[in-house]
Protein backbone atom coordinates (compact mmCIF):
# COMPACT_ATOMS: atom_id res chain seq x y z
CA UNK A 1 0.00 0.00 0.00
CA UNK A 2 1.54 3.34 -1.18
CA UNK A 3 1.66 6.32 1.10
CA UNK A 4 2.84 8.88 -2.16
CA UNK A 5 0.47 11.50 -2.50
CA UNK A 6 0.20 14.45 -4.36
CA UNK A 7 -1.83 17.84 -4.09
CA UNK A 8 -2.69 17.76 -7.61
CA UNK A 9 -4.41 14.41 -9.61
CA UNK A 10 -1.77 12.13 -11.01
CA UNK A 11 -0.98 12.72 -14.99
CA UNK A 12 0.68 10.09 -16.49
CA UNK A 13 0.71 12.43 -19.45
CA UNK A 14 2.58 14.80 -17.77
CA UNK A 15 4.92 12.48 -15.91
CA UNK A 16 5.91 11.11 -19.26
CA UNK A 17 6.88 14.61 -20.49
CA UNK A 18 9.31 14.42 -17.17
CA UNK A 19 10.59 11.65 -17.92
CA UNK A 20 11.99 12.19 -21.05
CA UNK A 21 13.34 15.52 -20.27
CA UNK A 22 14.85 13.08 -17.31
CA UNK A 23 16.14 11.07 -19.35
CA UNK A 24 18.33 12.92 -21.31
CA UNK A 25 19.63 14.62 -18.55
CA UNK A 26 20.68 11.38 -17.30
CA UNK A 27 22.25 10.63 -20.54
CA UNK A 28 23.98 13.73 -21.48
CA UNK A 29 25.01 15.47 -18.34
CA UNK A 30 25.17 11.97 -16.41
CA UNK A 31 28.10 11.27 -19.20
CA UNK A 32 30.26 13.86 -17.32
CA UNK A 33 30.37 11.12 -14.03
CA UNK A 34 31.43 8.24 -16.26
CA UNK A 35 34.32 9.95 -17.71
CA UNK A 36 35.50 11.07 -14.22
CA UNK A 37 35.09 7.85 -12.56
CA UNK A 38 37.17 6.40 -15.93
CA UNK A 39 40.11 8.99 -15.05
CA UNK A 40 39.15 9.82 -11.46
CA UNK A 41 41.65 7.23 -9.57
CA UNK A 42 44.08 7.77 -13.41
CA UNK A 43 44.61 11.59 -12.44
CA UNK A 44 44.72 10.83 -8.91
CA UNK A 45 47.67 8.18 -9.68
CA UNK A 46 49.53 11.01 -11.19
CA UNK A 47 48.98 13.64 -9.18
CA UNK A 48 48.85 11.75 -5.65
CA UNK A 49 52.06 12.61 -3.17
CA UNK A 50 51.00 8.88 -2.01
CA UNK A 51 49.39 6.27 -4.39
CA UNK A 52 47.27 5.15 -1.15
CA UNK A 53 45.68 8.31 -1.76
CA UNK A 54 45.04 7.48 -5.54
CA UNK A 55 41.14 7.41 -5.81
CA UNK A 56 40.61 9.79 -3.12
CA UNK A 57 39.73 12.30 -5.84
CA UNK A 58 36.57 9.80 -6.65
CA UNK A 59 36.13 10.03 -2.70
CA UNK A 60 36.00 13.40 -2.30
CA UNK A 61 32.94 13.16 -5.89
CA UNK A 62 31.31 10.73 -3.53
CA UNK A 63 31.92 13.08 -0.41
CA UNK A 64 30.68 16.23 -2.13
CA UNK A 65 27.37 14.76 -3.29
CA UNK A 66 26.73 13.35 0.44
CA UNK A 67 27.40 16.60 2.08
CA UNK A 68 25.02 18.37 -0.77
CA UNK A 69 21.94 16.11 -0.84
CA UNK A 70 20.71 17.12 2.67
CA UNK A 71 20.55 21.23 1.93
CA UNK A 72 19.53 20.47 -1.94
CA UNK A 73 16.78 18.34 -1.20
CA UNK A 74 15.89 21.05 1.14
CA UNK A 75 16.00 23.88 -1.72
CA UNK A 76 13.86 21.41 -3.97
CA UNK A 77 11.34 20.77 -1.30
CA UNK A 78 10.89 24.68 -1.13
CA UNK A 79 11.92 25.71 -4.21
CA UNK A 80 11.44 23.12 -7.05
CA UNK A 81 13.50 20.51 -8.57
CA UNK A 82 14.26 22.52 -11.41
CA UNK A 83 15.95 24.75 -9.24
CA UNK A 84 18.39 22.38 -7.49
CA UNK A 85 18.86 20.52 -11.18
CA UNK A 86 20.19 23.72 -12.32
CA UNK A 87 22.39 24.23 -8.87
CA UNK A 88 23.89 20.71 -9.55
CA UNK A 89 24.85 21.53 -12.67
CA UNK A 90 26.61 24.90 -12.04
CA UNK A 91 28.01 23.41 -9.58
CA UNK A 92 29.46 19.99 -11.52
CA UNK A 93 30.82 23.11 -13.85
CA UNK A 94 32.60 24.83 -10.99
CA UNK A 95 34.08 21.56 -10.53
CA UNK A 96 34.91 20.93 -13.91
CA UNK A 97 36.71 24.08 -14.07
CA UNK A 98 39.15 23.23 -11.06
CA UNK A 99 39.79 20.27 -11.72
CA UNK A 100 41.44 20.90 -14.74
CA UNK A 101 43.27 23.57 -12.88
CA UNK A 102 44.41 21.12 -10.65
CA UNK A 103 46.08 19.07 -13.63
CA UNK A 104 47.66 22.35 -15.58
CA UNK A 105 48.95 23.40 -12.52
CA UNK A 106 50.01 19.71 -11.34
CA UNK A 107 48.37 20.31 -7.78
CA UNK A 108 46.42 17.33 -6.08
CA UNK A 109 45.08 19.48 -3.61
CA UNK A 110 43.19 21.88 -6.20
CA UNK A 111 42.18 18.75 -7.88
CA UNK A 112 40.56 17.24 -5.00
CA UNK A 113 38.73 20.54 -4.70
CA UNK A 114 37.34 20.44 -7.94
CA UNK A 115 36.26 16.55 -7.41
CA UNK A 116 34.38 17.40 -4.04
CA UNK A 117 32.75 20.32 -6.25
CA UNK A 118 31.66 17.57 -8.89
CA UNK A 119 30.03 15.72 -6.20
CA UNK A 120 27.20 18.36 -6.27
CA UNK A 121 26.19 17.63 -9.67
CA UNK A 122 26.53 13.72 -8.70
CA UNK A 123 23.94 14.63 -6.06
CA UNK A 124 21.64 16.16 -8.06
CA UNK A 125 21.25 13.47 -10.27
CA UNK A 126 20.89 11.04 -7.94
CA UNK A 127 17.66 13.48 -7.26
CA UNK A 128 16.06 12.37 -11.26
CA UNK A 129 14.90 9.40 -9.93
CA UNK A 130 12.87 10.98 -7.49
CA UNK A 131 11.62 13.47 -9.46
CA UNK A 132 10.17 10.86 -11.94
CA UNK A 133 8.28 9.31 -9.20
CA UNK A 134 6.59 12.70 -8.40
CA UNK A 135 4.20 12.83 -10.75
CA UNK A 136 3.54 9.87 -11.88
CA UNK A 137 0.90 7.22 -10.75
CA UNK A 138 1.66 4.33 -8.68
CA UNK A 139 1.51 1.87 -11.25
CA UNK A 140 3.33 4.35 -13.54
CA UNK A 141 6.01 4.46 -10.59
CA UNK A 142 8.50 2.07 -10.99
CA UNK A 143 8.43 2.11 -14.90
CA UNK A 144 9.33 6.00 -13.94
CA UNK A 145 12.33 5.45 -11.86
CA UNK A 146 13.53 2.57 -13.96
CA UNK A 147 13.25 4.57 -17.71
CA UNK A 148 15.27 7.75 -15.70
CA UNK A 149 17.74 5.00 -15.13
CA UNK A 150 17.93 3.38 -18.31
CA UNK A 151 19.44 7.05 -19.54
CA UNK A 152 22.44 6.04 -17.88
CA UNK A 153 23.24 3.91 -20.87
CA UNK A 154 23.47 6.21 -22.82
CA UNK A 155 26.12 8.28 -21.25
CA UNK A 156 27.78 4.64 -20.89
CA UNK A 157 28.30 5.03 -24.32
CA UNK A 158 29.10 8.12 -24.37
CA UNK A 159 31.29 9.28 -21.54
CA UNK A 160 34.13 6.46 -22.15
CA UNK A 161 34.33 7.05 -25.49
CA UNK A 162 34.96 10.80 -25.01
CA UNK A 163 37.94 9.67 -22.36
CA UNK A 164 39.43 7.75 -25.24
CA UNK A 165 39.29 11.08 -27.45
CA UNK A 166 40.33 13.67 -24.64
CA UNK A 167 42.69 11.61 -23.14
CA UNK A 168 45.64 13.03 -24.79
CA UNK A 169 44.15 16.31 -26.41
CA UNK A 170 46.74 18.48 -24.34
CA UNK A 171 49.98 17.59 -23.15
CA UNK A 172 48.71 17.46 -19.85
CA UNK A 173 47.07 14.28 -19.79
CA UNK A 174 43.10 14.16 -18.83
CA UNK A 175 42.70 17.94 -19.22
CA UNK A 176 40.45 17.58 -22.29
CA UNK A 177 38.52 15.50 -20.38
CA UNK A 178 37.71 18.15 -17.84
CA UNK A 179 37.07 20.83 -20.13
CA UNK A 180 34.57 18.75 -22.06
CA UNK A 181 32.83 18.20 -18.87
CA UNK A 182 32.55 21.81 -18.53
CA UNK A 183 30.78 22.40 -21.62
CA UNK A 184 28.78 19.37 -20.91
CA UNK A 185 27.39 21.11 -17.30
CA UNK A 186 26.32 24.53 -19.54
CA UNK A 187 25.01 22.73 -22.34
CA UNK A 188 22.98 20.64 -20.50
CA UNK A 189 21.43 22.97 -18.07
CA UNK A 190 18.70 24.20 -21.00
CA UNK A 191 17.24 20.68 -20.63
CA UNK A 192 15.65 21.39 -17.00
CA UNK A 193 13.81 24.20 -18.35
CA UNK A 194 10.77 21.63 -19.85
CA UNK A 195 10.56 20.01 -16.68
CA UNK A 196 6.67 20.16 -15.58
CA UNK A 197 6.92 19.34 -11.89
CA UNK A 198 5.44 21.00 -9.51
CA UNK A 199 6.19 22.13 -6.28
CA UNK A 200 5.08 20.49 -3.34
CA UNK A 201 2.80 22.13 -1.16
CA UNK A 202 4.28 23.73 1.93
CA UNK A 203 5.01 21.10 5.20
CA UNK A 204 2.59 21.76 7.95
CA UNK A 205 3.92 21.34 10.91
CA UNK A 206 2.07 18.96 13.53
CA UNK A 207 0.63 15.55 12.42
CA UNK A 208 -0.40 16.83 9.16
CA UNK A 209 3.14 18.05 7.79
CA UNK A 210 4.54 14.22 8.19
CA UNK A 211 6.29 12.36 9.81
CA UNK A 212 9.84 13.16 11.81
CA UNK A 213 13.00 12.15 10.59
CA UNK A 214 13.39 10.02 13.60
CA UNK A 215 9.50 8.40 13.27
CA UNK A 216 10.74 7.45 9.15
CA UNK A 217 14.13 5.66 10.30
CA UNK A 218 11.60 3.41 12.82
CA UNK A 219 9.74 2.21 9.74
CA UNK A 220 10.97 -1.45 8.74
CA UNK A 221 10.24 -0.50 4.73
CA UNK A 222 12.13 2.65 4.97
CA UNK A 223 14.80 1.68 7.11
CA UNK A 224 15.51 -1.98 4.79
CA UNK A 225 15.07 0.17 1.64
CA UNK A 226 18.03 2.74 2.94
CA UNK A 227 20.48 -0.28 4.04
CA UNK A 228 20.06 -1.92 0.63
CA UNK A 229 20.15 1.17 -1.81
CA UNK A 230 23.48 1.88 0.38
CA UNK A 231 24.82 -1.42 0.30
CA UNK A 232 24.39 -1.89 -3.68
CA UNK A 233 26.16 1.48 -4.39
CA UNK A 234 28.59 1.07 -2.19
CA UNK A 235 29.79 -2.23 -3.22
CA UNK A 236 29.30 -1.48 -6.70
CA UNK A 237 31.92 1.98 -6.19
CA UNK A 238 33.85 -0.31 -4.10
CA UNK A 239 34.79 -2.80 -7.12
CA UNK A 240 34.43 0.20 -9.57
CA UNK A 241 36.73 2.46 -8.38
CA UNK A 242 39.46 0.25 -8.30
CA UNK A 243 38.88 -1.54 -11.50
CA UNK A 244 40.83 1.13 -13.79
CA UNK A 245 44.10 0.61 -11.64
CA UNK A 246 43.55 -2.92 -11.89
CA UNK A 247 43.28 -3.42 -15.59
CA UNK A 248 46.40 -1.32 -15.89
CA UNK A 249 48.01 -2.79 -13.36
CA UNK A 250 47.50 -5.92 -14.86
CA UNK A 251 48.97 -5.21 -17.96
CA UNK A 252 46.06 -3.73 -20.07
CA UNK A 253 45.89 -0.50 -21.77
CA UNK A 254 43.89 2.82 -20.13
CA UNK A 255 41.45 2.60 -23.42
CA UNK A 256 41.23 -1.64 -22.21
CA UNK A 257 40.08 0.02 -18.57
CA UNK A 258 37.64 2.48 -20.53
CA UNK A 259 35.91 -0.46 -22.23
CA UNK A 260 35.11 -2.03 -19.11
CA UNK A 261 34.30 0.71 -17.34
CA UNK A 262 31.72 1.33 -20.39
CA UNK A 263 30.34 -2.65 -20.08
CA UNK A 264 29.50 -1.68 -16.84
CA UNK A 265 27.90 1.05 -17.45
CA UNK A 266 26.15 -0.42 -19.89
CA UNK A 267 24.75 -2.99 -17.40
CA UNK A 268 24.34 -0.61 -14.99
CA UNK A 269 21.57 1.04 -16.62
CA UNK A 270 20.61 -0.95 -19.59
CA UNK A 271 18.67 -3.53 -17.08
CA UNK A 272 16.27 -0.38 -16.38
CA UNK A 273 13.96 -0.73 -19.62
CA UNK A 274 12.49 -3.99 -17.95
CA UNK A 275 13.48 -3.35 -14.19
CA UNK A 276 9.91 -1.85 -13.11
CA UNK A 277 8.39 -4.37 -15.10
CA UNK A 278 9.88 -6.93 -12.75
CA UNK A 279 9.21 -5.30 -9.96
CA UNK A 280 5.75 -4.63 -10.93
CA UNK A 281 5.32 -8.64 -11.62
CA UNK A 282 7.36 -9.83 -9.04
CA UNK A 283 7.35 -7.97 -6.42
CA UNK A 284 10.24 -4.92 -5.31
CA UNK A 285 11.59 -7.96 -2.34
CA UNK A 286 12.98 -10.36 -5.27
CA UNK A 287 13.93 -8.27 -7.46
CA UNK A 288 16.55 -6.30 -4.49
CA UNK A 289 17.33 -10.26 -3.26
CA UNK A 290 18.00 -11.24 -7.16
CA UNK A 291 20.21 -8.06 -7.14
CA UNK A 292 22.26 -8.73 -4.05
CA UNK A 293 22.89 -12.35 -5.50
CA UNK A 294 24.24 -10.93 -8.64
CA UNK A 295 26.69 -8.49 -6.73
CA UNK A 296 28.09 -11.74 -5.30
CA UNK A 297 28.61 -13.63 -8.07
CA UNK A 298 30.69 -10.36 -9.76
CA UNK A 299 32.67 -10.73 -6.78
CA UNK A 300 33.20 -14.60 -7.05
CA UNK A 301 34.13 -14.17 -11.12
CA UNK A 302 36.20 -10.78 -10.15
CA UNK A 303 38.17 -13.45 -7.55
CA UNK A 304 38.67 -16.18 -10.14
CA UNK A 305 41.44 -14.88 -11.95
CA UNK A 306 42.74 -11.20 -13.63
CA UNK A 307 42.63 -12.16 -17.32
CA UNK A 308 40.70 -9.23 -19.04
CA UNK A 309 37.55 -11.22 -19.97
CA UNK A 310 37.15 -11.24 -15.88
CA UNK A 311 37.01 -8.17 -15.69
CA UNK A 312 34.56 -7.64 -18.32
CA UNK A 313 32.24 -10.39 -16.53
CA UNK A 314 32.62 -9.16 -13.19
CA UNK A 315 31.93 -5.48 -14.04
CA UNK A 316 29.43 -6.20 -15.85
CA UNK A 317 27.33 -8.55 -12.88
CA UNK A 318 28.72 -5.79 -10.87
CA UNK A 319 26.10 -3.33 -13.17
CA UNK A 320 23.24 -5.43 -13.26
CA UNK A 321 23.33 -6.07 -9.79
CA UNK A 322 23.71 -2.54 -8.84
CA UNK A 323 20.67 -1.82 -11.14
CA UNK A 324 18.31 -4.12 -8.90
CA UNK A 325 19.07 -3.39 -5.33
CA UNK A 326 19.04 0.21 -6.38
CA UNK A 327 16.08 0.76 -8.53
CA UNK A 328 14.64 -1.67 -6.05
CA UNK A 329 15.21 -0.13 -2.63
CA UNK A 330 14.72 3.33 -4.97
CA UNK A 331 11.35 2.25 -5.12
CA UNK A 332 10.60 0.87 -1.88
CA UNK A 333 11.19 4.19 -0.72
CA UNK A 334 9.23 6.02 -2.95
CA UNK A 335 5.92 4.21 -2.22
CA UNK A 336 7.08 4.43 2.15
CA UNK A 337 6.10 8.39 2.32
CA UNK A 338 3.84 11.15 1.79
CA UNK A 339 4.87 14.25 -0.24
CA UNK A 340 5.23 16.38 2.48
CA UNK A 341 8.59 13.93 3.91
CA UNK A 342 10.56 13.69 0.50
CA UNK A 343 11.70 16.59 0.97
CA UNK A 344 13.47 15.22 4.64
CA UNK A 345 13.57 11.38 3.86
CA UNK A 346 15.28 11.76 0.47
CA UNK A 347 18.11 14.32 1.25
CA UNK A 348 18.46 12.20 4.56
CA UNK A 349 18.93 8.54 2.05
CA UNK A 350 21.19 10.38 -0.03
CA UNK A 351 23.83 11.47 2.34
CA UNK A 352 23.37 7.73 4.36
CA UNK A 353 23.97 6.20 0.78
CA UNK A 354 26.29 8.38 -0.40
CA UNK A 355 28.54 8.60 3.18
CA UNK A 356 28.72 4.86 2.97
CA UNK A 357 29.74 5.03 -0.78
CA UNK A 358 32.41 7.73 0.20
CA UNK A 359 34.17 5.19 2.75
CA UNK A 360 33.82 2.72 -0.08
CA UNK A 361 35.40 4.77 -2.40
CA UNK A 362 38.48 5.55 0.41
CA UNK A 363 38.47 2.09 1.19
CA UNK A 364 38.88 0.90 -2.59
CA UNK A 365 41.98 2.86 -2.96
CA UNK A 366 43.72 1.67 0.33
CA UNK A 367 42.89 -2.03 -0.39
CA UNK A 368 43.86 -1.89 -4.04
CA UNK A 369 47.30 -0.38 -3.76
CA UNK A 370 47.69 -1.07 -0.24
CA UNK A 371 46.63 -4.00 1.04
CA UNK A 372 49.41 -6.31 -0.61
CA UNK A 373 52.37 -6.90 -2.49
CA UNK A 374 50.91 -6.44 -5.54
CA UNK A 375 47.69 -5.90 -7.91
CA UNK A 376 46.43 -9.20 -7.79
CA UNK A 377 46.43 -9.30 -4.03
CA UNK A 378 44.90 -5.82 -3.91
CA UNK A 379 42.06 -6.64 -6.38
CA UNK A 380 41.30 -9.91 -4.47
CA UNK A 381 41.23 -7.38 -1.24
CA UNK A 382 39.07 -5.28 -2.64
CA UNK A 383 36.14 -7.88 -3.78
CA UNK A 384 36.78 -10.32 -0.34
CA UNK A 385 35.52 -6.83 1.04
CA UNK A 386 31.69 -6.94 -0.39
CA UNK A 387 30.95 -9.80 1.75
CA UNK A 388 29.83 -8.51 4.84
CA UNK A 389 28.35 -5.70 3.01
CA UNK A 390 26.07 -8.10 1.46
CA UNK A 391 25.08 -10.11 4.70
CA UNK A 392 24.31 -7.16 6.23
CA UNK A 393 21.50 -6.18 2.90
CA UNK A 394 20.74 -9.67 2.94
CA UNK A 395 19.80 -9.65 6.48
CA UNK A 396 17.87 -6.92 6.39
CA UNK A 397 16.04 -7.83 3.46
CA UNK A 398 14.89 -11.08 5.27
CA UNK A 399 14.36 -9.30 8.61
CA UNK A 400 11.44 -7.20 6.07
CA UNK A 401 9.91 -9.93 4.59
CA UNK A 402 9.51 -12.12 7.72
CA UNK A 403 8.13 -9.39 9.85
CA UNK A 404 4.28 -9.26 10.77
CA UNK A 405 2.49 -7.39 8.94
CA UNK A 406 0.17 -4.61 10.58
CA UNK A 407 -3.89 -5.56 10.20
CA UNK A 408 -5.08 -3.03 7.34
Amino acid sequence: MTMLTETAPMDDARAKRNVAVLVAAQAFLGSQITMIFVIGGLAGQMLTPHPCLATLPISLIVFGSMATAPWLSAVMQRFGRRTGFVIGALGGALGSIIGAMGLATGNFWIFLLGSFLTGSYMSAQGFYRFAAADTASEGFRPKAISYVMAGGLVSALIGPQLVKVTTDLFVVPFLGTYLVALAINLIGIGLFFFLDIPKPAPAKKGPEGGRTRREMLRDPVIVTAIICAMVAYALMNLVMTSTPLAVVGCGFTTGNAADVVSLHVIAMFAPSFFTGHLINRFGVEKIVATGLLILGAGGAVALSGVALGNFFVALALLGVGWNFGFIGATTMLASAHSAGERGRIQGLNDAIVFGCVTMASLASGGLMNCSGGDVVAGWTAVNLAMAPLLALAGGALIWLVLKPKPAI
